[in-house]
């Protein structure tokens, strides 16, 4: 059962109600009692039943624009949506561990951003929020411009997913790649959970112990605000939940990404019946080994009892490239711009944290014993009180940063593994090895997700007995690269293609209107049409039996599935008889540099430069395993 709506929703749906012409049908049957019939600037721009006032005759037109302007007002009215921030008040487990995780990263991110206003510019405009309504989910709820710099939108859509996306979800909504409604309301809205409304009714039924609690938005009551009611959501549990935005379906019959439907059919889902949430919010990343206990909510100080606890962490291959007073989310770093800087609880604003130069070590010990009066500081980091503040904020970063990169660890060798080296040939005529690279995860391919854009490969390198290197494949190009069709430097001949390159990454392959197809770094094709946009087929396109578009080659590996890297040296690459030394390493990285050349043209937010962005790409990859022989030549 629903909960009835507050006075200003009540308001606002008695105005859509007379807008659309139902206001005698539908109001008495909706209860709402507690709103008032008048409203003065309703009233005021009808006029009264006995004015004469030509000024209150309006034009319908102008009738229609306030009412609908009004109710848009009462709707979003004070906190439609609360930032994550005030859930992190009595939940700070909860908040701690998602204010680091890809989560909460996923519309602060300037690849995703520029990728979304590239695909945008591709399409003319078609795309509209396609990309971006998984990314800012209250972004597009509250009709924000889709091409927004994160510096001007407010918390709670520069959140990504955030608390409210999937707490304030109260039915299945399908594999809508993303297109689901939020219940909005401030934060003693009705929330939807796991468990319902077992532990709320402890703490609200406990003054003594838990303190004075409001549940209503009445300013008469003094207490710490909390949800009025929790109710217990039967799909928020379940994969189909996690499925709605990580199974991306476009209209044309494209599959951008297919982790959902690779788990429906995997052996986790099929033969153990796990859900997502047992590998991705458990007590150990990417393995099914059971939850944590802990308490839910720590209210006035005070715990609740200890319950399972779901990681929200839930790490994944993605990382944070942008300047770390941004990211991870920090109520004490980041400070709004129109706030009080003497009452806010945020150091800066994020304008001000991105010229604090972190890499130069402001705010360190060191740094500040060899600051002279001469030294220039932007405001407000003149100051060096400011400067001390910001670097005890920022070693706070670095060290949840650090607890979510040995959590990526984790649950990349959950999925990866890597054999031995397996010689098959080694004397005069040659040199032949190889390595199995197995998937041993069950509930889904490795890479999965956004696996045409993910990147995992094998760095070998051969040396001989006298440490010369004479063979290397994996290996980067100036710009970051590894040397395969989509490096810009293999494609300006400037370095040689690495044909013997492992990679697992995905390709897209777009067909042109006229026929033919080609493999591209982004899915619009580029066809000989002038005018490039996507729009829904005249034909299902099941009849055809395949996208019209554009498709994936899948390079991934699927479950229980392995795949040998093999690699061979011809007789000229040795250098005579010897012990020759062969290292293996296996990668997994966040995008390819090549897609940070695509899409560069339409610019990245935080005044971030095509380098600063693929040194941080570049930066981040990690060695999952390493594998080290000595190979006898004869």
């Amino acid at each position: 059962m629903e909960p009835f709506p507050s006075k200003k929703q009540a308001r606002c749906y008695r105005y859509l109600a007379i807008v659309l012409g139902f206001g005698a049908l539908v109001l008495p049957n909706l209860a709402f009692q507690d709103a008032q019939a008048e409203d003065k600037g309703f009233v005021s721009l009808f006029g009264s039943e006995n004015s004469t006032n030509t000024e209150t005759s309006k034009k319908p037109q102008d009738v229609l624009d306030y009412v609908v302007d009004k109710a848009h007002a009462d709707c979003f009215v004070d906190d439609p949506f609360p930032s994550a921030a005030k859930c992190g008040k009595c939940h700070p487990q909860h908040y701690r561990e998602w204010s680091v995780s890809p989560h909460a990263y996923a519309q602060l991110s300037p690849v995703f951003n520029a990728m979304s206003n590239k695909l945008i510019k591709l399409n003319n405009g078609t795309l509209g929020d396609f990309c971006i309504r998984c990314h800012t989910p209250i972004g597009m709820a509250l009709s924000e411009p889709i091409n927004m710099s994160n510096l001007d939108r407010p918390p709670s859509s520069r959140e990504g997913v955030t608390c409210v996306n999937c707490h304030r979800i109260n039915q299945a909504w399908g594999k809508g790649a993303g297109r689901q409604a939020l219940v909005s309301g401030d934060i003693n809205q009705v929330v939807y959970g796991p468990n319902g409304d077992e532990g709320l009714a402890e703490v609200l039924a406990n003054p003594d112990k838990y303190g004075v609690l409001k549940t209503t938005e009445n300013p008469h009551i003094k207490g710490r605000e909390v949800h009025a009611k929790a109710y217990r959501f039967f799909q928020l549990i379940t994969p189909g939940f996690c499925g709605s935005c990580h199974d991306v379906f476009a209209p044309n019959g494209f599959r951008l990404e297919d982790a959902f439907s690779e788990f429906k059919h995997s052996p986790s889902a099929k033969k153990f019946k796990e859900n997502c949430q047992d590998c991705h919010m458990g007590a150990v990343p990417g393995e099914p080994k059971g939850y944590s206990f802990s308490p839910a909510a720590i209210v006035g100080n005070v715990k609740t009892p200890v319950r399972k606890h779901t990681n929200h962490m839930m790490i994944g291959p993605d990382y944070p490239i942008i300047h770390r007073g941004l990211f991870p989310h920090n109520p004490k770093a980041v400070r709004e711009e129109d706030s009080d800087p003497k009452t806010a609880e945020g150091l800066a604003t994020m304008r001000e944290w991105l010229v604090f130069d972190d890499a130069g070590g402001w705010g360190t010990p060191v740094f500040e014993k060899h600051v002279t009066k001469g030294t220039y500081f932007p405001p407000p980091w003149d100051d060096q009180v400011m400067r001390i503040k910001a670097r005890h904020i920022l070693n706070d970063q670095y060290e949840l940063l650090a607890e979510a990169t040995s959590q990526r660890l984790q649950i990349l060798q959950a999925g990866y593994h890597l054999g031995d080296i397996q010689v098959e040939k080694a004397n005069g005529y040659g040199l032949k090895f190889c390595v199995p690279v197995s998937n041993i995860t069950l509930g889904h391919g490795v890479p999965t997700g956004f696996d045409a854009e993910r990147v995992v490969f094998l760095r070998t390198m051969v040396w001989d007995q006298n440490g010369r290197l004479v063979f290397q494949s994996g290996d980067l190009d100036p710009n970051g690269d590894i040397r395969d069709s989509h490096s810009l430097y293999v494609h300006n001949g400037k370095v040689p293609l690495d044909r013997q390159l492992f990679t697992l990454q995905s390709r897209f392959i777009t067909r042109n209107i006229r026929g033919g197809e080609r493999e591209q770094v982004l899915n619009v094709p580029y066809s000989l049409d002038p005018l490039p946009y996507f729009r829904p087929e005249t034909r299902p396109f099941t009849v055809l039996g395949r996208p019209t578009g554009a498709r994936k080659q899948k390079q991934n590996i699927p479950p229980r599935s392995s795949r040998l890297a093999k690699y061979h040296l011809s007789r000229r690459q040795l250098t005579g008889p010897g012990n020759y030394t062969v290292r293996i390493q296996m990668i997994a990285g966040m995008v390819p540099v090549n897609l940070v050349h695509e899409i560069s043209d339409v610019g990245f937010d935080y005044g971030m430069s095509a380098r600063n962005i693929a040194d941080g790409v570049v930066e981040g990859h990690m060695v999952l395993y390493e594998k080290v022989e000595t190979i006898c030549v004869r």
